[in-house]
Protein backbone atom coordinates (compact mmCIF):
# COMPACT_ATOMS: atom_id res chain seq x y z
CA UNK A 1 0.00 0.00 0.00
CA UNK A 2 1.35 2.96 -0.99
CA UNK A 3 1.79 5.91 1.38
CA UNK A 4 -0.96 8.43 -0.07
CA UNK A 5 -3.70 5.70 -0.09
CA UNK A 6 -2.89 5.00 3.33
CA UNK A 7 -2.90 8.91 4.44
CA UNK A 8 -6.30 8.67 2.28
CA UNK A 9 -7.81 5.29 4.60
CA UNK A 10 -6.87 7.04 7.95
CA UNK A 11 -8.89 10.36 6.38
CA UNK A 12 -11.67 8.66 5.71
CA UNK A 13 -11.57 6.57 9.12
CA UNK A 14 -11.02 9.51 11.15
CA UNK A 15 -13.61 12.02 9.33
CA UNK A 16 -16.72 12.14 10.50
CA UNK A 17 -19.58 9.51 9.39
CA UNK A 18 -22.12 11.47 7.77
CA UNK A 19 -25.41 10.81 9.36
CA UNK A 20 -28.86 10.60 8.00
CA UNK A 21 -30.93 13.05 9.40
CA UNK A 22 -33.97 12.42 12.04
CA UNK A 23 -37.14 11.72 10.87
CA UNK A 24 -39.08 15.27 11.51
CA UNK A 25 -41.74 14.98 13.77
CA UNK A 26 -44.74 14.83 12.02
CA UNK A 27 -47.17 17.60 12.64
CA UNK A 28 -50.11 15.34 13.60
CA UNK A 29 -48.04 14.41 16.21
CA UNK A 30 -48.00 17.79 17.85
CA UNK A 31 -51.86 17.76 17.22
CA UNK A 32 -52.28 14.56 18.73
CA UNK A 33 -50.58 15.79 21.82
CA UNK A 34 -52.75 18.97 22.24
CA UNK A 35 -55.45 16.63 21.97
CA UNK A 36 -54.46 14.77 24.79
CA UNK A 37 -53.88 17.56 27.13
CA UNK A 38 -57.18 19.23 26.26
CA UNK A 39 -58.74 15.89 27.44
CA UNK A 40 -56.58 15.91 30.66
CA UNK A 41 -57.42 19.43 31.31
CA UNK A 42 -60.67 18.96 30.93
CA UNK A 43 -60.69 16.21 33.36
CA UNK A 44 -58.58 17.59 35.56
CA UNK A 45 -60.64 20.88 35.86
CA UNK A 46 -63.93 19.66 37.97
CA UNK A 47 -61.24 18.07 40.66
CA UNK A 48 -59.00 21.24 41.06
CA UNK A 49 -62.43 23.43 41.48
CA UNK A 50 -63.33 20.91 43.68
CA UNK A 51 -60.11 20.95 45.73
CA UNK A 52 -59.92 24.68 45.60
CA UNK A 53 -63.64 25.07 47.19
CA UNK A 54 -62.80 22.64 49.90
CA UNK A 55 -60.04 24.99 51.53
CA UNK A 56 -62.31 28.15 51.37
CA UNK A 57 -64.46 29.35 53.96
CA UNK A 58 -67.92 27.90 54.70
CA UNK A 59 -69.30 30.99 53.81
CA UNK A 60 -67.13 31.57 50.60
CA UNK A 61 -67.59 28.43 49.28
CA UNK A 62 -71.68 29.17 49.47
CA UNK A 63 -71.18 32.64 47.77
CA UNK A 64 -73.03 34.19 44.73
CA UNK A 65 -72.01 34.41 42.55
CA UNK A 66 -68.85 31.81 43.35
CA UNK A 67 -65.38 32.59 42.66
CA UNK A 68 -62.70 29.64 41.48
CA UNK A 69 -59.42 30.81 43.97
CA UNK A 70 -59.81 31.11 47.40
CA UNK A 71 -59.49 34.47 48.99
CA UNK A 72 -58.67 33.00 52.79
CA UNK A 73 -57.38 29.38 53.31
CA UNK A 74 -59.68 27.45 55.62
CA UNK A 75 -59.80 23.65 56.37
CA UNK A 76 -62.88 24.22 57.82
CA UNK A 77 -64.87 21.63 55.47
CA UNK A 78 -62.56 19.07 56.39
CA UNK A 79 -62.92 19.14 59.84
CA UNK A 80 -66.61 19.24 59.50
CA UNK A 81 -66.04 16.03 57.41
CA UNK A 82 -63.77 14.55 59.99
CA UNK A 83 -66.01 15.06 63.03
CA UNK A 84 -69.69 14.75 61.42
CA UNK A 85 -71.98 11.93 63.11
CA UNK A 86 -70.28 8.81 63.75
CA UNK A 87 -67.11 10.08 62.10
CA UNK A 88 -65.07 10.20 59.54
CA UNK A 89 -62.60 7.10 60.17
CA UNK A 90 -65.96 4.96 60.80
CA UNK A 91 -67.59 5.55 57.21
CA UNK A 92 -63.55 4.63 55.81
CA UNK A 93 -63.75 1.47 58.38
CA UNK A 94 -67.08 0.55 57.06
CA UNK A 95 -66.47 1.46 53.12
CA UNK A 96 -62.62 -0.21 52.96
CA UNK A 97 -63.88 -3.46 55.04
CA UNK A 98 -67.17 -4.11 52.43
CA UNK A 99 -64.31 -3.11 49.14
CA UNK A 100 -61.94 -5.70 50.66
CA UNK A 101 -64.75 -8.39 51.41
CA UNK A 102 -65.89 -7.43 47.71
CA UNK A 103 -61.95 -7.72 46.04
CA UNK A 104 -61.37 -11.42 47.98
CA UNK A 105 -65.24 -12.58 47.22
CA UNK A 106 -65.04 -11.86 43.30
CA UNK A 107 -61.00 -13.25 42.98
CA UNK A 108 -62.03 -16.88 44.99
CA UNK A 109 -65.25 -17.10 42.85
CA UNK A 110 -64.02 -15.87 39.65
CA UNK A 111 -60.82 -17.33 39.15
CA UNK A 112 -62.80 -21.12 40.08
CA UNK A 113 -65.32 -19.93 37.71
CA UNK A 114 -62.89 -18.83 34.96
CA UNK A 115 -60.56 -21.82 35.45
CA UNK A 116 -62.98 -24.32 35.32
CA UNK A 117 -65.13 -22.36 32.20
CA UNK A 118 -61.13 -21.93 30.08
CA UNK A 119 -59.63 -25.39 30.61
CA UNK A 120 -62.23 -28.39 31.86
CA UNK A 121 -64.52 -30.05 28.64
CA UNK A 122 -68.25 -28.97 31.35
CA UNK A 123 -71.06 -29.95 29.64
CA UNK A 124 -73.27 -26.73 28.39
CA UNK A 125 -70.06 -24.91 28.90
CA UNK A 126 -70.69 -22.17 26.61
CA UNK A 127 -74.90 -21.84 27.70
CA UNK A 128 -73.77 -21.73 31.17
CA UNK A 129 -71.11 -19.17 30.31
CA UNK A 130 -73.86 -17.05 28.87
CA UNK A 131 -75.94 -17.37 31.45
CA UNK A 132 -73.29 -15.76 34.21
CA UNK A 133 -73.18 -13.21 31.99
CA UNK A 134 -77.02 -12.14 31.32
CA UNK A 135 -76.29 -10.69 34.86
CA UNK A 136 -74.52 -7.92 33.56
CA UNK A 137 -77.75 -7.20 31.32
CA UNK A 138 -80.10 -7.21 34.36
CA UNK A 139 -80.46 -3.44 36.23
CA UNK A 140 -79.77 -4.57 39.94
CA UNK A 141 -81.86 -1.49 41.14
CA UNK A 142 -84.69 -4.02 39.90
CA UNK A 143 -83.75 -6.39 42.44
CA UNK A 144 -83.11 -4.37 45.58
CA UNK A 145 -86.65 -4.66 46.90
CA UNK A 146 -86.79 -8.65 47.05
CA UNK A 147 -83.08 -8.78 48.32
CA UNK A 148 -84.17 -6.26 51.13
CA UNK A 149 -87.00 -8.86 52.12
CA UNK A 150 -84.60 -11.72 51.75
CA UNK A 151 -81.72 -10.29 53.69
CA UNK A 152 -84.71 -9.08 56.67
CA UNK A 153 -85.65 -12.65 56.93
CA UNK A 154 -82.20 -13.72 56.99
CA UNK A 155 -80.56 -10.56 59.07
CA UNK A 156 -78.18 -9.43 56.98
CA UNK A 157 -79.53 -5.71 56.31
CA UNK A 158 -77.74 -3.31 58.41
CA UNK A 159 -74.83 -5.24 58.16
CA UNK A 160 -71.43 -4.97 55.91
CA UNK A 161 -71.65 -8.65 55.16
CA UNK A 162 -74.59 -8.47 53.30
CA UNK A 163 -73.59 -5.41 51.60
CA UNK A 164 -70.53 -6.82 50.37
CA UNK A 165 -72.37 -9.93 49.16
CA UNK A 166 -74.04 -7.27 46.97
CA UNK A 167 -71.97 -5.97 45.73
CA UNK A 168 -69.84 -9.04 45.09
CA UNK A 169 -72.58 -10.49 43.05
CA UNK A 170 -72.98 -7.11 41.17
CA UNK A 171 -69.34 -7.25 39.63
CA UNK A 172 -69.43 -11.22 39.40
CA UNK A 173 -70.25 -11.80 35.85
CA UNK A 174 -67.42 -9.36 34.88
CA UNK A 175 -64.91 -11.08 36.64
CA UNK A 176 -65.84 -14.58 35.59
CA UNK A 177 -65.45 -13.06 32.12
CA UNK A 178 -62.18 -10.97 32.62
CA UNK A 179 -60.41 -14.60 34.35
CA UNK A 180 -61.61 -16.89 31.65
CA UNK A 181 -60.14 -14.51 28.91
CA UNK A 182 -56.75 -14.25 31.13
CA UNK A 183 -56.82 -18.56 31.56
CA UNK A 184 -57.28 -18.99 27.84
CA UNK A 185 -54.45 -16.85 27.50
CA UNK A 186 -52.54 -19.24 29.15
CA UNK A 187 -50.51 -22.00 26.51
CA UNK A 188 -51.66 -25.23 26.81
CA UNK A 189 -47.97 -26.58 26.45
CA UNK A 190 -47.18 -24.92 30.49
CA UNK A 191 -50.42 -27.23 31.04
CA UNK A 192 -49.14 -29.98 29.63
CA UNK A 193 -45.96 -29.86 31.15
CA UNK A 194 -47.03 -29.57 34.82
CA UNK A 195 -49.38 -32.70 33.97
CA UNK A 196 -46.44 -34.63 33.39
CA UNK A 197 -44.60 -33.12 36.13
CA UNK A 198 -47.09 -35.15 38.12
CA UNK A 199 -49.30 -31.77 39.35
CA UNK A 200 -52.91 -32.60 39.83
CA UNK A 201 -56.05 -29.97 38.53
CA UNK A 202 -55.51 -27.46 41.87
CA UNK A 203 -51.51 -27.84 41.50
CA UNK A 204 -51.69 -26.98 38.02
CA UNK A 205 -53.78 -23.77 38.96
CA UNK A 206 -51.59 -23.22 42.05
CA UNK A 207 -48.45 -23.33 40.14
CA UNK A 208 -48.65 -22.30 36.49
CA UNK A 209 -51.64 -20.24 36.08
CA UNK A 210 -52.55 -18.10 38.59
CA UNK A 211 -48.88 -16.41 38.41
CA UNK A 212 -49.84 -16.08 34.68
CA UNK A 213 -52.87 -14.52 35.51
CA UNK A 214 -51.97 -11.76 38.14
CA UNK A 215 -52.46 -9.09 35.79
CA UNK A 216 -56.10 -10.44 35.38
CA UNK A 217 -56.67 -10.95 38.88
CA UNK A 218 -55.38 -7.31 39.53
CA UNK A 219 -57.72 -5.82 37.05
CA UNK A 220 -60.51 -7.21 38.89
CA UNK A 221 -59.52 -6.71 42.39
CA UNK A 222 -59.15 -2.75 40.95
CA UNK A 223 -62.83 -3.13 39.45
CA UNK A 224 -63.98 -4.49 42.39
CA UNK A 225 -63.19 -1.81 44.96
CA UNK A 226 -63.56 1.14 42.42
CA UNK A 227 -67.37 0.00 42.13
CA UNK A 228 -67.80 -0.86 45.74
CA UNK A 229 -66.41 2.13 47.03
CA UNK A 230 -68.39 4.15 44.56
CA UNK A 231 -71.73 2.19 45.12
CA UNK A 232 -75.02 4.09 46.52
CA UNK A 233 -77.98 2.82 45.86
CA UNK A 234 -77.68 -0.57 47.70
CA UNK A 235 -75.69 1.21 50.60
CA UNK A 236 -78.70 3.65 50.70
CA UNK A 237 -81.55 1.04 51.26
CA UNK A 238 -79.63 -1.56 53.06
CA UNK A 239 -77.56 1.12 55.84
CA UNK A 240 -80.20 2.78 57.97
CA UNK A 241 -77.50 3.41 60.74
CA UNK A 242 -75.01 6.20 61.05
CA UNK A 243 -72.83 4.09 62.45
CA UNK A 244 -72.82 1.52 58.85
CA UNK A 245 -72.81 4.36 56.35
CA UNK A 246 -70.06 4.30 54.14
CA UNK A 247 -68.42 7.31 52.43
CA UNK A 248 -70.59 7.42 50.01
CA UNK A 249 -73.66 8.01 51.88
CA UNK A 250 -72.06 10.39 54.04
CA UNK A 251 -71.50 12.43 51.44
CA UNK A 252 -75.21 12.66 50.52
CA UNK A 253 -76.05 13.35 54.51
CA UNK A 254 -72.86 15.56 55.01
CA UNK A 255 -74.23 18.53 52.44
CA UNK A 256 -76.85 19.87 54.23
CA UNK A 257 -75.51 23.19 56.16
CA UNK A 258 -77.67 25.46 57.80
CA UNK A 259 -81.25 26.40 57.27
CA UNK A 260 -81.30 23.36 54.98
CA UNK A 261 -78.66 25.15 52.35
CA UNK A 262 -76.38 22.67 50.51
CA UNK A 263 -72.45 22.82 52.68
CA UNK A 264 -70.74 23.21 49.27
CA UNK A 265 -67.45 23.18 51.00
CA UNK A 266 -67.98 20.20 53.40
CA UNK A 267 -69.49 18.69 50.19
CA UNK A 268 -66.26 19.03 47.86
CA UNK A 269 -64.30 17.89 50.76
CA UNK A 270 -65.88 14.72 50.73
CA UNK A 271 -65.03 14.60 47.61
CA UNK A 272 -61.72 14.70 47.88
CA UNK A 273 -61.40 12.59 50.22
CA UNK A 274 -63.81 10.03 48.53
CA UNK A 275 -61.74 10.15 45.35
CA UNK A 276 -57.82 9.63 46.97
CA UNK A 277 -58.36 5.86 47.73
CA UNK A 278 -59.28 5.08 44.06
CA UNK A 279 -56.56 7.16 42.65
CA UNK A 280 -53.86 6.09 45.13
CA UNK A 281 -55.50 1.98 44.13
CA UNK A 282 -55.02 2.69 40.53
CA UNK A 283 -51.61 4.19 40.61
CA UNK A 284 -49.93 1.43 42.23
CA UNK A 285 -51.84 -1.26 40.36
CA UNK A 286 -51.66 0.48 36.94
CA UNK A 287 -49.15 -1.13 35.17
CA UNK A 288 -50.48 -4.66 36.01
CA UNK A 289 -54.08 -2.92 34.70
CA UNK A 290 -53.07 -2.04 31.74
CA UNK A 291 -51.54 -5.93 30.97
CA UNK A 292 -54.71 -7.07 32.29
CA UNK A 293 -56.54 -5.98 29.62
CA UNK A 294 -54.02 -6.91 27.05
CA UNK A 295 -54.81 -9.99 28.03
CA UNK A 296 -51.28 -10.84 26.32
CA UNK A 297 -48.59 -13.72 25.84
CA UNK A 298 -46.30 -14.95 29.05
CA UNK A 299 -43.09 -13.70 29.36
Amino acid sequence: MTNASAVDVIARAVSPRTTRPRDAVKPSRYLLAALCCTIIAVMLFPILVAFLASIKTPEAAMSTPPSYFPTELSFQSYLHIYNYQAGLPTYLFNSFSVALSTIIGCIVLSVTAGYGLARFNIPFKEPLFLVLLSGMMIPYQALLTPLYLLYVKLGLQQTLVGLALIHTALQLPFSIFLMRSSFEAVPRELEEAAVVDGCNSFETLWRVFLPAAVPGMVTVALFAFVNSWNEFIAALIFMNKESTFTVPIMLVSSRIGHYGLVDWGALQAGVIISIVPCVLVYVFLQKYYVSGFLNGAIK
